[in-house]
């Protein structure tokens, strides 16, 4: 036989291939190292040991998969619990390790956010950063990752997205009739038409505003746009990148009249992500978001602007220190918060305070000791320990009269660790308990005992879960019907003070000017208007609020996922697998199970994974039922608003408000309110329907598969004892790595107490 041999000719030599490996291996270690240096020693060591946990996990896992699928390769036909268990192992294995924590960084303009942002990476002028004026233009995603170069991806507008906005913003400064000198200076004041003007500038030069959708179509734009929609940027140095970057996201004045061409895509800017070399303050998988406070006309932007305050876990309101004491902005963008946690996946919103130097220090210690700061009643649906944070991150630069430490910028780092420790541990948990739970299944099937009566068992355990689940279906209405009473209560309010609202809407302090192209804006988005200097207009949220004022309490306490309330859903199902796993254990002594733990221990830890995941698919659904009041009313009143967008002519936006009121009117008197109603408990009955049907389907699907081999479910697979041993030593590490935790807590506590000036510099305490 010839000797092997390598592509090159070359015979491998074992002791350069024992050193690849070794220099592998270590750079592996290296880079898991680099990943955790943002956290404290102790801390590292307990995500090293849950992340080892998880790979060790998915490589059993892997093999496990590896065997059956050998085992089944050449049958004609695949058993029913062999497929079930395929399908679950493949899911497992590729299901991602932990999501991205999406922290929001959420306020108005010169609000200090992108300042705090630079504070909290260390980076003093890294995002544009202006005292009043606006400075970030877009969505900016800031993280560290595994480059080793300072990146950021622009994300441009579609040719379709770009096209939809081109004809909005055409149909916005489209004028059918003459003007008096008077009306065409109220026309050029208005806000919308000023921005119209200046994105179509910005894009297709002077002269574009006054030309048409299909002239502006065939226009070529002042700057090549890349075909891929992405623009990439990269550097060596923080600064480096930040000069390249700042022209893309610094919103440009509107009297600019620069030549850069970086400067005039900025319309065509839909979000930009940032990417950190490794980093010693974040750490990898914390995603800092800075979003404007308004949202934005093009529809996709706006869109993106709800999805992403929605889908981040942390919203931090940010909101200087001037306005947060004598404003109503703070206020507004609390509330919007408040909603994201209604509707989204946020849990926790905070008040941070921000430019505390503009405050007399001992004010400022006397006020951050007292912690004396309004909150809006509606808070009581969160439940951070920290509800308000007074930082300053001039001070932090500076420590001329402040520490680093009384700045909070270290609290707010402490924060984001704590975080993601605490999500990892939770994911590797839940993760290791389900692999096991399945490979206790995959051992069992080799099994050929057959248990006296175990038929009779099961089907009793099949009749129990049966009667449970027609419980947790009434526990369940229960929980919805205490929407009820609010709901009405709500269409009652709103039905009687909608003019009221319609009129404070639709009234501006300077009368009609400058409003009448705002007002045509509102109704060519179906009754919204975003704007980058005024305040979000919303009409189908403002006649709906009447509602949400009389729902939210009850709305939150339903959905709730910390402490238990009365109407609070996630307890019954919790109650429910509890009520199951206690029967199983029951019928597993009576029939013999203790010499089939297998079979008792995988139904446990089935019913927890199957449990388990209806929290993802209710918090999906929430969104939906919260959102289906606005959305009902958008829908009721859209033929008037396409009614009044095409008003055009004398006193247009007398005649204007004129159709939206005869609009509403008229829908009000036809049940539009009542509509809403109806939506939404329709949507809290589909959510009930979806539950229940979950349930009894993974439940139906589990009993067969523990039941006895003789139903035809199985067939003899490979051996994948070894593999059960090993999750087996893996799911008892768990504990072992939770209190290596608690242990290494409790030490450093007590070396804290002991002396605390050697405790380490601010911002490592766990």
């Amino acid at each position: 036989m010839a000797e092997t041999k390598d592509v090159f000719g070359q015979e491998p030599h074992p002791v350069e291939d024992d050193l690849y490996k070794e220099r592998t291996r270590k750079r592996r270690k290296s880079d898991r190292d680099q990943r955790f240096r943002a956290f404290p020693s102790m801390e590292q060591s307990a995500l090293k040991e849950y992340e080892k946990l998880e790979s060790r996990t998915r490589r059993v896992l892997s093999n496990t998969y590896q065997k059956l699928i050998q085992s089944v390769f050449l049958d004609d036909s695949i058993p029913n619990g062999v497929k079930y268990l395929i399908n679950r192992l493949l899911a497992l294995i590729e299901k991602p390790t932990v999501d991205p924590i999406y922290i929001a960084l959420f306020g108005s303009t010169g609000a200090g956010k992108s300042s705090l942002i630079n504070a909290i990476i260390q980076q003093a002028m890294f995002l544009p950063v202006s005292g009043e004026s606006i400075c970030t233009s877009c969505i900016v995603q800031v993280s560290s990752g595994c480059c080793v170069q300072y990146e950021a991806k622009i994300h441009l507008l579609s040719d379709q997205e770009w096209r939809e906005e081109l004809k909005n913003l055409t149909k916005l400064l489209h004028r059918t009739e003459e003007l008096s000198r008077e009306e065409a200076d109220a026309w050029n004041r208005d806000e919308a038409v000023e921005e119209a003007t200046w994105k179509l500038q910005m894009i297709y030069g002077n002269g574009a505003e006054s030309k048409n959708y299909e002239e502006l179509l065939r226009a070529k734009p002042k700057r090549k746009i890349p075909t891929s929609r992405v623009i990439t940027l990269k550097a060596e140095e923080a600064e480096e990148l930040s000069i390249k970057l700042d022209p893309y996201i610094r919103t440009q004045r509107r009297d600019w009249d620069g030549e850069a061409a970086e400067m005039r895509i900025w319309p065509l800017i839909k979000h930009v992500e940032v990417t950190l070399p490794k980093s010693d303050l974040i750490p990898e998988g914390v995603v800092l978001v800075d979003i404007p406070g308004t949202g934005d006309f093009n529809s996709k932007r706006d869109e993106m602007w709800k999805k992403t305050i929605d889908k981040c876990s942390v919203i931090w309101v940010i909101s200087d220190i001037e306005r947060v004491s004598g404003g109503q902005a703070h206020e507004d963008l609390l509330n919007e918060s408040i909603k994201a946690c209604q509707r989204g996946f946020c849990r926790d919103v905070a008040l941070v305070v921000t430019k505390m130097d503009k405050l007399h220090l001992p004010e400022y210690l006397r006020e951050r000791k007292a912690g004396n700061r309004k909150l809006p009643a509606d808070f009581k649906v969160l439940e951070a320990s920290d509800l308000v944070y007074t930082v300053s991150a001039q001070e932090y630069w500076q420590q001329a009269l402040l520490t680093e430490e009384e700045t909070e910028i270290p609290k707010l780092r402490e924060y984001i660790r704590k975080s993601l420790l605490d999500k990892k541990k939770r994911t590797v948990t839940k993760y290791v308990t389900e692999a096991f739970g399945l490979l206790l299944l995959t051992d069992s099937f080799n099994s050929t005992q057959n248990l006296p009566n175990e038929h009779l068992h099961m089907s009793v355990l099949r009749r129990f879960a049966e009667e449970k689940v027609e419980l947790l279906e009434k526990a369940i209405a229960q929980c919805f019907a205490c929407m009820e009473q609010p709901l009405q209560e709500g269409v009652r309010t709103a039905r009687t003070s909608y003019r009221c609202i319609l009129r404070a809407c639709l009234v501006r302090s300077k009368g009609n000017q400058g409003f009448h192209q705002t007002l045509k804006a509102v109704c060519l988005k179906n009754g919204i208007y975003a704007s980058r200097t005024l305040a979000r207009i919303d009409l189908n949220e403002a006649l709906t609020q009447p509602v949400y004022d009389q729902i939210d309490p009850v709305f939150g306490s339903i959905f709730r996922t910390g402490k238990p309330t009365g109407s609070a859903l996630m307890p019954h199902i919790d109650a429910f697998k509890q009520s199951l796993q206690e029967k199983m254990t029951e019928i597993g002594i009576r029939s013999g199970w203790k010499y089939d733990s297998c079979k008792k221990n995988f139904l446990i830890q089935e019913i927890s994974a199957i449990l388990g995941g209806l929290e993802d698919h209710i918090l999906r659904r929430k969104r939906r039922i919260y959102e289906s009041l606005t959305a009902s009313v958008q829908s009721d009143l859209k033929l008037c608003y396409e009614e009044a967008a095409q008003i055009t002519g004398k006193k247009a936006c007398e005649r204007m408000k004129d159709a939206i009121r005869r609009g509403v009117d008229r829908q009000v008197a036809e049940g539009m309110f009542e509509r809403a109603q109806e939506r939404m408990q329709h949507q809290f009955q589909q959510l009930k329907t979806g539950i229940v049907e979950k349930v009894k389907g993974s439940i139906t699907t589990m009993l067969a598969l523990a039941s006895s081999q003789g139903d035809g479910l199985y067939k003899e697979l490979a051996d994948v004892g070894s593999e059960y041993k090993e999750m087996e030593k893996l799911h008892r590490s768990l504990r072992e790595v939770a209190e290596n935790a608690r242990l290494r807590k409790g030490m450093q506590e007590f070396l804290l107490r002991a002396s605390p000036s050697k405790a380490g510099p601010p911002g490592t305490s766990l």
